[in-house]
């Protein structure tokens, strides 16, 4: 049997380094064992997913060194690799668990779910679908249909006793069945939902091993049953303890930088990346902390990996990476990395426009490049006060931003633009009364290219590295602080959404 191994990211967003955590694990136990690592798109939501986010998943396992065997741009004998190109294969397998009675048409509206959840919870009750229109006659589900009313497909789940399953690592798992969702298979769309897609696709592509984090071990029961409902050997379950903060809360966008691409534009090695998250659970026989991806896969035993939370820390991380630089690369591929970091001439194609009309003589160059080549720009509480703002005021603004910026679905200019100008004019300001500050969080300078232009040059994440590090240097926002200010930019949300829906 040839092990097969997936990762399976949804194109929403930048690339996490969640997922490069599990692609890593993956790619090192298919390898190390022989076998073929595999590379799927799960793009079933269409509001969100972007063919631009998929690009940056590529470019960032590639970045990485993950090649797969098969997927995008590699393509194998079970494609297509992206899930919105498989519909009409889910809607046949649908159709296979509705002719076999394993699921059922349920037409049920979002305000009666809801209704109907309230009065679980109302009830001291676990929120769970009640099973309303799993037995229609029929004829009722027949004249439904021909009226084209809204629907969706859900499994069937049995109602009393216990699933048990074996995960490699944890042994066996008992969930009862009364914990477990009717859960959606197909949506009003006709796309699937990721329990019916990851199930058929797992099996028509072969794959051996599902290794994946943690948070999906209680899916497995609905995983399982679809396996048993379909008549497939289900593959091997392996789920990795979750990436942890510092402070063991699950690692997020709201407290760390965690786009892999982050890392690679603030001058990481991939190299040091690689191995920094080889060792999040995981260490080589002899404790050694630097080696290769190719050492690990020569020494990798998947059984070796420990469930205590690994933390992901920045700090060690640089640590791995200044011992990268110094003790593996010679003088040559030293100068060869720096200059592909940050001196190349597709950098300098950008930056252009910016620089041209600034400067007199090339020495002038540096000032107004060097925010784009700094790790975080050199600034105090001090001079964040000597904007004129009230520091109430100025936590305020950068935390309503952050937030804004961490939910825009496409980060550009004009994006950039309207998230500050609301922002301000929420706070009750103007935007040229801010953009003091923004200038100071985003370069370190009250004076530089544009700060949307720069926001744009830098990217998502290290514009929000800045921002949240802005915040630190002025103390940052406590606890009680912070569910006040949630409150106020939730309210701020809802006047968006009111002007926008007319």
């Amino acid at each position: 049997m040839t092990i097969r191994t997936r990762i399976a990211p949804s194109p929403t967003g930048d690339p996490h380094v969640g997922t490069a955590y599990i692609a890593l694990f993956n790619y090192a136990f298919a390898k190390s064992q022989g076998g073929q690592f595999v590379l799927r798109i799960e793009d079933t939501d269409q509001v969100r997913s972007t063919a631009e986010s998929e690009q940056l998943i590529l470019d960032a396992l590639r970045w990485l060194g993950l090649q797969w065997d098969e997927g995008p741009g590699c393509e194998g004998d079970c494609g297509p690799y992206r899930q919105s190109e498989r519909s009409q294969i889910y809607q046949a397998h649908c159709e296979r668990l509705l002719e076999d009675g394993h699921a059922f048409r349920c037409f049920c509206t979002p305000e009666t779910l809801s209704t109907m959840r309230d009065a679980q919870v109302a009830a001291g009750q676990t929120p769970k679908y009640d099973g309303r229109c799993a037995e229609l006659p029929a004829a009722d589900v027949a004249t439904r249909l021909a009226a084209g009313e809204s629907h969706v497909i859900r499994m069937h789940v049995p109602n009393e006793g216990q699933c048990t399953f074996v995960d490699r690592l944890r042994g066996e798992i008992t969930i009862p069945w009364a914990q477990v969702d009717m859960q959606v298979l197909m949506k009003t769309d006709g796309l699937p939902t990721y329990h019916l897609a990851n199930v058929i696709d797992d099996h028509l592509m072969r794959i051996t091993h599902v290794i994946r984090g943690e948070e999906w071990i209680p899916s497995a029961p609905k995983h399982q049953l679809l396996y048993q409902y379909f008549g497939w050997e289900m593959p091997e379950l392996c789920h990795l303890p979750l990436l942890r903060n510092p402070d063991q809360s699950k690692l997020s966008k709201r407290k760390n930088p965690t786009s892999i691409l982050y890392y690679r534009d603030q001058g990481y090695l991939p190299e040091a990346v690689l191995n920094y998250l080889g060792r999040m659970g995981w260490s080589m026989p002899d404790e050694s902390e630097r080696f290769s991806l190719d050492t690990m896969l020569s020494h990798f035993e998947i059984d070796r990996v420990s469930l205590g939370g690994p933390v992901f820390d920045i700090e060690k991380l640089t640590w791995l990476n200044g011992q990268w630089l110094t003790h593996a690369l010679t003088d040559s591929e030293y100068l060869a990395r720096l200059m592909e970091w940050g001196f190349t001439a597709d950098f300098f194609k950008k930056v252009l426009p910016h620089l041209k009309s600034r400067i007199q003589v090339f020495s002038e160059a540096s000032d107004w490049l060097m925010p784009l080549w700094q790790a975080k720009p050199h600034v105090t509480e001090a001079m964040f006060a000597e904007t004129g703002l009230e520091l109430e005021t100025r936590l305020q603004v950068l935390q309503w931003t952050l937030w804004a910026l961490e939910s825009m679905p496409d980060f550009n200019r004009e994006s950039v633009f309207h998230a500050v100008e609301r922002v301000a004019a929420a706070s009750e300001l103007k935007l040229k009364a801010v953009m003091p500050m923004l200038f100071l969080a985003l370069s370190g300078s009250t004076e530089s290219i544009s700060a949307f232009d720069l926001a744009v040059l830098l990217g998502p994440d290290r514009t929000r590295a800045r921002i949240r590090h802005a915040l630190e240097v002025q103390g940052g926002v406590s606890k009680k602080a912070l569910k006040r200010l949630e409150k106020g930019y939730q309210a701020v949300l809802a006047v968006d959404k009111n002007r926008d829906s007319h």
